[in-house]
């Protein structure tokens, strides 16, 4: 006795196949308008939705699979006594089979320029009634969601029966398209309309199991869209360390511009730079810690070439990540096997909010991507910097803005000459910076200094001007800032306040 499946896909990959294998395997086939000309094409006999349920497709195709007639087949209980009463009652044809993708409302929405109304007609509706219907009776319909599903259930029919197992499967991974797909309408409307409705809704694919997540007695997976920003051009996967302080030095470096270099440890910078061309960056930014830019990630806001990558190669390097490399850098780099080279295929700026997860939910903050308008600095003290401080200044206080809290950062010529991070107490980030700038012989006279947040007590700007700094700039705010500000000018040292505070967690 034949058997009934139901096709119905706006995504068309492998549907001739999908159809000869069906029809081989003694299985009817019913189809929507367009797909059922699709399988004609290739000489299968198809049954239009219409001749089932003796009922046109209306509204230009928006009503067309919403009828007892289907559903019922799809829902039909075989070992209930009532259904198959039912069944025979109204003549409904079990439907043993359900395949169905949905208009591509992501897709299409894709582009922001998309307007409302072709949204709108982008949004399936019989096609998860039909997905959600065949899932829930899973214990007797296969639901395929995706061409990549074809070959392996083809498989197992060919073999004589889906099993359970399979049928299982597919099932969750229908629950989950149509979840998805419902996710990324209420969010487009939700925006669109400039609508709050309290909720917050994800739904990331899961893009690869990582070997471990900061210690190796943890699991870890990416989830999301990771890859669309960037390519692993050679060697060995990337751990989930490697991936946050990726991150970490990516952000800095596009905060800094054009012929930048930064060098990451444990997401805080060992150094950065700018400098007149790619080498320069890199050799200014490795001055300041070379010994912590051992097995440190190192990124590029600009194309690395054969000379840099000479010089890249002096040192272990975990990661280098550049928007491109030349033929001969790329040679030469492949040369470590264990390091990791890729390819930044888009900013990251772009990113509008941050997500940490807590106990029981999540916190959301948007993303710290304020700017500095040079030209508006609040010159605090009776000395004000000069044009060149004011470049160092801007380029220091962009670097403590990627430093974690407390944070102070020793510049000159706008590059890094000593980090201070991560301590509970500023005057500690400073005495810090001081220590890593006179390990590796950097002069800190006639440098800058920033701090993330303001100074608490004046100590904390003494031991900066100790260290030879001439200007300093700082958000101020501070119930003390008078004190801070006596205490420059006491020492003839220029400070700037910006209001603004970079915390950094």
């Amino acid at each position: 006795m034949k058997k009934l499946a139901l096709i119905s896909v706006f995504d068309k990959t492998n549907l001739a196949e999908l159809a000869k294998r069906l029809n081989r395997n003694n299985y009817d086939i019913i189809a929507t308008g367009n797909t059922a000309s699709k399988i004609k094409e290739v000489g299968i006999d198809v049954k239009e939705i219409s001749d089932i349920t003796n009922f046109p497709e209306i509204f230009s195709g928006r009503v067309k699979s919403l009828h007892p007639k289907i559903l019922g087949g799809i829902l039909f209980r075989r070992d209930n006594e009532n259904d198959r009463e039912e069944v025979k009652e109204n003549d409904i044809a079990p439907i043993d089979v359900v395949c169905v993708n949905l208009y591509p409302f992501i897709e299409v929405t894709k582009n922001n320029d998309v307007d409302i109304s072709t949204a709108v007609e982008n949004i399936d509706i019989g096609g998860p009634s039909l997905v959600r219907a065949a899932a829930k009776n899973h214990k007797y319909v296969s639901i395929l969601t995706s061409p990549s599903q074809y070959n392996q259930f083809l498989s197992e029919l060919d073999s004589g029966e889906i099993s359970e197992a399979t049928r299982k499967n597919l099932a969750v991974a229908a629950f989950s398209h149509t979840a998805e797909y419902d996710t990324h309408i209420a969010n487009y409307f939700e925006q669109k309309f400039d609508v709050e409705s309290g909720e917050l809704r994800i739904n990331y694919h899961r893009e690869n199991k990582l070997r471990y997540g900061e210690n190796p007695h943890q699991e870890a997976v990416i989830y999301g869209r990771f890859f669309e920003y960037f390519e692993v051009l050679h060697g060995k996967e990337l751990s989930y360390n490697n991936i946050f302080d990726l991150i970490s030095g990516v952000e800095l470096a596009e905060e800094l511009g054009e012929n930048s270099c930064s060098i990451v440890k444990h997401s805080n910078p060992a150094g950065a730079a700018i400098g007149n061309n790619p080498l320069d960056a890199y050799e200014k930014a490795l001055r300041c810690d070379p010994v912590s830019a051992f097995g440190g990630i190192v990124t590029f806001t600009d194309t690395v070439d054969e000379t840099l990558a000479i010089k890249l190669n002096e040192i272990f390097l975990e990661v280098i990540c550049a928007p491109d490399y030349t033929g001969e850098a790329l040679s030469i780099l492949k040369k470590k096997k264990n390091r990791r080279l890729l390819k930044q295929l888009k900013q990251i700026k772009g990113e509008k909010s941050f997500k940490k997860s807590i106990p029981g939910g999540m916190i959301i903050q948007d993303s710290d991507d304020i700017d500095l308008d040079k030209d508006k600095f609040s010159f605090a003290t009776d000395m004000t910097p000069n044009e060149k401080e004011l470049e160092d200044l801007y380029f220091a206080w962009k670097v403590a803005k990627h430093t974690r809290s407390n944070a102070i950062v020793f510049a000159k010529d706008r590059a890094t000459l000593g980090v201070g991070a991560g301590q509970m107490s500023r005057l500690d980030s400073a005495k810090i910076a001081q220590m890593k700038a006179n390990e590796h012989g950097l002069d800190l006279n006639g440098s800058v200094a920033a701090s993330d947040a303001f100074f608490p007590f004046a100590d904390g700007l003494l031991e900066i001007i100790k260290c030879g700094a001439t200007s300093v700039i700082q958000p101020g705010g501070s119930v003390r800032d008078k004190e801070v500000i006596d205490t420059a000018n006491k020492n003839n040292v220029s400070m700037v306040f910006t209001g603004i505070r970079h915390f950094k967690h």
